[in-house]
């Protein structure tokens, strides 16, 4: 509780004079409106410092992170400029050679100094944060150049059970391609569900979706899923719409308004019920009505299956890399004895890794630049996102 007059350090003297006194420091403290852990850090600071003591003391902090003697700042900049190519490590062990009698700094710290006085080139700018972002948004003119897919919202069917269905429609033809209805929106099911409709149409050359699950994960690297890399792995390129604007996937949302009209109200009285009122949705939506934008053509007279077949994942080599390495799947990779935190995301994939300095080492997944390793500090150090443009593995 804070002091009750308006001047601290009066009642901080009448404070310390009344406990000189002999009173008790626990009535003082009830009196004061002050808790005993702050009575006696005064009274602490009385017995130290004298009046001194009882100032306000300044809350910056006595030490400063990555902050070393400017003798020692200056050796390690005289360092850099006798030997231009040499790398933070280099720098230290040099410094532990010449000046044994100092404690050496950690190899962060050194490369702190360089940075702080632009000695260190940086290949990129380091990532702001995960939050989630869209990407550009093709505009797709054929068949299978863009697949769109969503959850409608969540709706109980009469049994009281929840009903999620997933969507998945053909942006240039409007073709529904899937409705399925899911009593979660769990990834498992929903890999297992493309999978069933990659074998049946082939595969798409982009998916669209927005940035929530299953599609997307707020706590995934780069906002990456198990979805999500797996179509990445599959070579599909993925779109994302920027968060709050639905807009960007209006055909689609047009259809849901569509969907939700004729089949969900009201929902069947079970799970069965409404999957077969999906089923005939989607028959009468892609063969027998018309569409406005498609010259009151049928979807199903402008779709035909994708030229690329679904063929399981394919392998992924590293030719200009050290050397792959697994993630486990707790989502780490083991380096050197040393166990470096990735993403559960990429449990089980495998990662590319290169050395391009001492203890510091490149990983990549397919094509795209994850980001640095220290394994001094066992840190994974991530760089700009790679999947901020079009999540293309062929970009």
């Amino acid at each position: 509780m804070p002091w009750k007059e308006c001047r601290p350090m009066d009642e901080r003297l009448k404070f310390i004079a009344r406990l000189l006194e002999g009173e008790q420091m626990a009535s003082l403290c009830r009196e004061f409106g002050i808790s005993r852990v702050t009575g006696y850090k005064i009274y602490d600071r009385y017995k130290d410092c004298g009046l001194d003591g009882l100032y306000d003391r300044s809350r910056r902090p006595y030490r400063q992170a990555n902050r070393l003697p400017v003798q020692i700042e200056r050796c390690i900049l005289g360092l850099k400029r006798e030997h231009s190519s040499w790398g933070a490590p280099k720098i230290r062990d040099k410094l532990i050679r010449q000046y044994p009698m100092i404690k050496p700094p950690a190899i962060s710290t050194v490369h702190a100094v360089l940075d702080r006085h632009g000695l260190v080139k940086r290949a990129r700018q380091r990532r702001r944060g995960g939050k989630a972002e869209g990407t550009p948004l093709s505009q797709p003119t054929q068949p299978n150049e863009l697949w769109c897919a969503d959850f409608k919202g969540e709706f109980k069917t009469g049994d009281g059970r929840y009903c999620y269905p997933l969507t998945v429609t053909d942006q240039a033809s409007r073709m529904i391609l899937a409705c399925e209805a899911f009593e979660s929106t769990k990834e498992q099911p929903v890999i297992e569900a493309f999978v069933r409709l990659f074998k049946d149409r082939g595969q798409p050359s982009a998916i669209r979706s927005d940035n929530g699950l299953p599609f997307a994960s707020p706590n995934g690297l780069y906002n990456l899923s198990k979805l999500s890399v797996f179509w990445l792995r599959l070579g599909i390129a993925i779109e994302r719409i920027k968060p709050g604007n639905p807009q960007q996937n209006g055909r689609h949302e047009r259809m849901h308004r569509t969907l939700k009209q004729e089949t969900a109200r009201p929902p069947g009285m079970n799970a069965l019920q409404q999957q077969a009122r999906f089923d005939d949705f989607i028959s009468e939506f892609n063969e027998e009505r018309p569409h406005e934008a498609l010259d009151m053509r049928t979807p199903a007279e402008r779709y035909a299956p994708s030229s690329t077949p679904y063929e399981g994942l394919p392998d992924v080599e590293y030719p200009f890399h050290d050397r792959d390495i697994i993630v486990t799947a707790c989502g780490r990779i083991c380096m050197a004895r040393k166990k470096i935190n990735v993403s559960t995301v990429l449990a089980g994939q495998k990662l590319g890794v290169k050395e391009v300095d001492d203890g510091i080492w490149l990983i990549s997944f397919m094509r795209y630049d994850l980001g640095y390793i220290d394994l001094e500090q066992r840190t994974l150090q991530t760089i700009d996102n790679p999947f901020g443009t079009r999540l293309s593995p062929m970009s």
